[in-house]
C-alpha cells in the first residue's frame, strides 16, 4: 500500500505545483514573442493615431456638411422667393401686353371717328365757304 499511496503523494504535490505556477503566472517570454508584442504595441499606437487623426476628420467634415446643408437651404429659399417673384413679374407683363393690345386698338377707333367727324366737318364748312 506504500507504493500506491507514493504515487498519489507526488501526484498530488505535481497538481499543486501546476496549480500554483498557473495561477501565479509564468514571467518568462522568449525575446521572439517580445520583439512580436513590441511590435503589435507600436503598431496598435499607430493606429491609434490615425484612428483619432481620422475621427477629427470626420467631424470637420460632419460640421462642414452642416454648413453646406445650411447654405443649401437658404439658397433654396432664396431660389424660390426668386422663382416667385419671376412668375408675379411674368403676370404683369402678360397683363400689361394685354392691356396695351386692347389699348391701342380702342384708340385706333376712337380715333378713326373723331379723324372723321372732323374731316367731315371741314369738308362741310370748305364748300359752305366757297359758294
Amino acid at each position: 500500500m506504500t507504493m500506491r499511496r507514493a504515487p498519489r503523494r507526488y501526484l498530488g504535490l505535481a497538481g499543486c505545483a501546476v496549480l500554483v505556477l498557473g495561477l501565479s503566472g509564468c514571467d518568462y517570454w522568449p525575446p521572439a514573442l517580445q520583439a512580436q508584442i513590441e511590435q503589435l504595441r507600436s503598431e496598435i499606437q499607430v493606429v491609434t493615431a490615425e484612428n483619432s487623426q481620422l475621427q477629427s476628420q470626420v467631424s470637420e467634415l460632419s460640421q462642414a456638411r452642416q454648413d453646406m446643408q445650411v447654405q443649401f437651404d437658404e439658397v433654396n429659399r432664396v431660389n424660390q422667393e426668386k422663382s416667385h417673384m419671376i412668375t408675379d413679374l411674368r403676370r404683369q407683363i402678360d397683363s400689361l401686353r394685354a392691356k396695351t393690345v386692347k389699348t391701342p386698338t380702342r384708340t385706333k377707333k376712337t380715333a378713326k371717328p373723331t379723324a372723321k367727324s372732323s374731316s367731315k366737318q371741314t369738308v362741310k364748312k370748305k364748300p359752305a365757304t366757297k359758294r
